[in-house]
């Protein structure tokens, strides 16, 4: 079905140690508005679009999402590593240390955990791609608040890049809810 190839859709190439964008950035992670949340809103959607095109669609975007996870755990051990558990405990991730050590953990940047209740779906394929819509909206507006904390270009390259991904899936979810209004328009005016 897909075809891995072991490297990064962007790559992540983070020179210096920052646990203050990392606990900031791990809401992209496991937050509300997140890489995770999305993947799994979009794969779950999937199975209820109405036709093949709709399919394809949700698989190739949740599946990308998958891929953003990814770059963004790279991020994050990349702002993370070398730290000290004092370090991580000075930035407020002393917590999350002592529960997962150097592991991430899908997680806000308040430490709240990824939470089920983020996937949103309601047997209704418009209702759901607008939705998603929505949830590409947010992403992006989380990553230029992300871009506006920071201006390390190391951090602000894959930032920008995942920016860029979040409106280009917001067109095709609405080029598909375009679709589909027509099409089932002209279905009940025949």
């Amino acid at each position: 079905m897909w075809k891995y190839e072991k490297k990064l859709q962007y790559p992540v190439n983070i020179q210096k140690k920052n646990l203050k964008m990392a606990k900031y950035i791990i809401t992209q992670y496991g937050g509300p508005a997140g890489e995770l949340a999305a993947a799994w809103q979009y794969l779950d959607q999937r199975y209820t679009m109405p036709d093949e095109k709709g399919k394809a669609l949700l698989t190739d975007i949740g599946t990308e999402e998958l891929a953003h996870v990814e770059i963004i755990s790279a991020m994050l051990y990349q702002l993370m590593k070398g730290a000290t558990p004092q370090e991580l405990e000075a930035a407020g991730l002393g917590s999350h240390y002592a529960q997962f050590g150097m592991d991430l953990f899908p997680a806000d940047s308040f430490g709240n955990p990824f939470n089920m209740a983020y996937i949103k779906v309601a047997g209704d394929f418009i209702a759901n791609i607008e939705s998603n819509m929505g949830a590409e909206q947010r992403a992006r507006a989380t990553y230029e608040h992300l871009m506006d904390l920071t201006d390390d270009p190391d951090i602000l390259a894959p930032l920008s890049f995942l920016r860029q991904r979040e409106i280009i899936h917001y067109q095709r979810f609405k080029e598909l809810r375009d679709y589909y209004l027509e099409k089932y328009k002209n279905k009940k005016n025949s």
